[in-house]
């Protein structure tokens, strides 16, 4: 889901005559979003499966590491209490993750090719959906169909608000891990661009949908997930891969303020094709009390989502990204 972000350049000629840009406003604040943007990225790219060899030559050259190292550097500067004692202990604890990832890499991966990381990701995540430890949100927490229906047309709401789709180089469903949390860096990246060009309003927009986002989706399954993930791998890059996610997860429930209630080994039930007796389900996307439509109505962007169908109307493109 990279985001299609405009570059901009100037000659020598033309910067004589710009005005010197004025400070960023509120710059810890962007710098912590570009930051979490960032290790949303890297996790999320480490849970796909390799087509080829750009994420294992990421990973050989030592760049995984180095960008993961000074992402948490920079954002434990920038910290500035947010999310308390505990999102400093798990900067911490992702700091001495990397150092796992290191002595793995040189260890291991170094000599890697291709078919062995493709291999290490077929041991764990099987060439068909795992039971073991499936990386998709709507396997959790819901015995029927129908009640994934809800929760995948919620997401495609999310999704939808934001301008973004899934990107036909990625064979996945909107659901799965690496997509949600690529659509979380989107949105932190979208936060840092926000705080620097736009206002309060559209700022807190932005920032509101993290909180719904990890605290009604990400922050439900993915802990349980994780334990799911380290339990089946056992060792090697994806059980480093499963406790550097778990970690993280718990950083971000902390400094976004959110309490989500995440799923237990009970809540993970094979779905069926029967719905409870008397109940009827509605895709999300279409319900109109789907979280999506209350996280709107609560920061008052409804007029502003509204506003942004009628520029598409009129053919004015904006930014846009792809999952």
């Amino acid at each position: 889901m990279p985001s299609k972000q405009p570059v901009s350049g100037a000659s020598p000629s033309a910067a004589a005559v710009i005005p010197a840009p004025s400070p960023i406003k509120d710059s810890p604040a962007v710098e912590r979003a570009l930051n979490r943007s960032k290790l949303y990225l890297l996790i999320s790219w480490s849970l796909l499966y390799p087509e080829d060899e750009e994420f294992l030559d990421y990973l050989r050259c030592g760049e995984f590491v180095e960008d993961g190292r000074a992402a948490l550097d920079t954002l434990q500067a920038m910290l500035d209490g947010g999310g308390g004692e505990r999102a400093v202990q798990k900067i911490h604890a992702l700091k001495k993750q990397f150092d796992l990832a290191e002595t793995l890499i040189a260890s291991e991966c170094a000599n890697w090719q291709l078919s062995d990381l493709q291999s290490e990701h077929r041991r764990v995540f099987s060439n068909v959906i795992t039971l073991d430890c499936p990386p998709y949100e709507t396997l959790f927490g819901n015995d029927h169909v129908f009640a994934q229906s809800h929760v995948m047309g919620d997401i495609s709401g999310f999704y939808k608000a934001f301008g973004v789709e899934l990107s036909k180089d990625i064979h996945e469903r909107l659901d799965h891990l690496s997509v949600e949390f690529e659509f979380m860096h989107f949105l932190a990246y979208k936060e840092s661009y926000s705080r620097c060009h736009d206002g309060a309003e559209k700022t807190q927009i932005v920032v509101e949908a993290q909180k719904k986002f990890v605290k009604n989706h990400i922050g439900r399954w993915v802990p349980l997930f994780c334990r799911m993930l380290s339990k089946k791998a056992d060792s090697g890059l994806f059980r480093l891969v499963a406790d550097m996610t778990a970690d993280w997860m718990e950083f971000e429930t902390a400094f976004l303020g959110v309490a989500p209630q995440p799923y237990t080994e009970t809540d993970y039930r094979p779905a069926t094709f029967n719905s409870p007796e008397g109940q009827t389900y509605e895709c999300g996307a279409q319900d109109q009390g789907n979280e999506l439509s209350l996280l709107l109505n609560e920061v008052g962007a409804q007029s502003f989502m509204d506003g942004k169908d009628k520029d598409k109307e009129k053919d004015e493109k904006g930014p846009v990204g792809t999952a």
